[in-house]
């Protein structure tokens, strides 16, 4: 029996007993053996994670810049189409084609006339900007400023007529006439030239005239024109007007005006240099565009030897004046 052991032990596998050998010295001091957990399953596993702290985390970065953008690369050259001019048959037939349809005649006759209603319009207006009585310390007198024109957009034919008078004496004291031809020298501005008649009681005169007369920037009316009296006398004449609407029949109008001579005129009341200066102030309302009365105040004033020219004459060099009138056009 000692034998038969012997032989039976010697038949079991080596790896066997290897293994449990191994078993018993794991679990040595062991009453019970754990049980193995499977190890938890990371939801970011086989993702790649940004470095901590980078503020363009998520962002699309743009590409660096192309050192050939917009440039044209060889094989990408396009051509366009050739484009054939018109033939010759499109040049050919009347120079209008309306005319090949109701007649050369005809044609020319409605372009005639779409012409003069499209610029060469003939029209023409008579404005009298000031019809007033002026009041002054007893000495009431009148004034008027009117002009008429007509012609087209670029010619025109113009008369201005102003004068004054007092109530107590028999007629005007003065009367001026203008007969002018005027040419448009841009949308704003109208270049005059003509003749002016003096009519008074004192020496007439005649005088050559050349003027400018328009709209100047923020809408000021401007008129200023040079004399040339048949005596060789100079003179010169500036006035400007401004109409600021109060209401749509409410029109506050301002006017200044100055009057120049280049030399003494002894026989016509006139000194060398700024002769009389008058600012006014009107209110007028607008009945209709037509029909306007106004009231209103100026203050005129003679200078240098004009104003000595008038105390010598017994008259005052200045004065206010105080004015009811009517503004109308037709």
């Amino acid at each position: 029996m000692k034998y038969l052991s012997i032989l039976m032990l010697a038949a079991l596998p080596v790896p066997a007993l290897a293994a449990q050998e191994t078993g018993r010295a794991g679990h040595a001091g062991h009453s019970e053996a754990a049980p193995e957990t499977p190890p938890a399953i990371d939801p970011h596993a086989g993702h790649v994670m940004p470095p901590p702290g980078d503020p363009h985390t998520g962002h699309d970065m743009p590409a660096p810049d192309d050192p050939h953008a917009g440039h044209a690369m060889p094989g990408d050259e396009r051509s366009d189409p050739p484009v054939a001019g018109p033939s010759a048959a499109a040049r050919s037939g009347p120079a209008h084609a309306a005319d090949a349809f109701y007649g050369a005649e005809e044609m020319a006759r409605s372009r005639r006339l779409l012409l003069k209603e499209n610029g060469a319009l003939t029209a023409g207006q008579i404005l009298i900007d000031k019809l007033e009585t002026a009041f002054r310390k007893g000495n009431e007198g009148y004034a008027w400023d009117a002009q008429l024109w007509y012609g087209g957009d670029l010619d025109r034919v113009w008369l201005k007529s102003e004068g004054e008078g007092r109530f107590n004496e028999g007629g005007p004291e003065d009367v001026e006439v203008q007969a002018l031809y005027s040419r448009a020298l841009d949308p704003w501005f109208n270049l005059q030239a003509g003749v002016r008649h003096d009519f008074r009681a004192g020496p007439e005169r005649t005088h050559a005239v050349l003027g400018i007369q328009g709209l100047a920037p923020y809408w000021f009316e401007v008129d200023g024109a040079l004399f040339l009296s048949d005596k060789g006398e100079v003179t010169a004449r500036f006035e400007a007007e401004y109409d600021q609407r109060i209401t749509q029949k409410l029109i506050l109008q301002p006017t200044v005006e100055f009057e120049l001579s280049a030399q003494d005129v002894p026989e016509l009341g006139l000194g060398a240099g700024l002769t009389s200066a008058e600012a006014g102030l009107r209110l007028r309302y607008q009945i209709v565009p037509e029909f306007a009365p106004y009231v209103g105040v100026t203050y005129e004033r003679a200078f240098g030897g004009t104003a000595d020219y008038a105390r010598a004459a017994g008259e005052k060099a200045g004065g206010w004046n105080l004015l009811v009138g009517l503004r109308s056009w037709f």
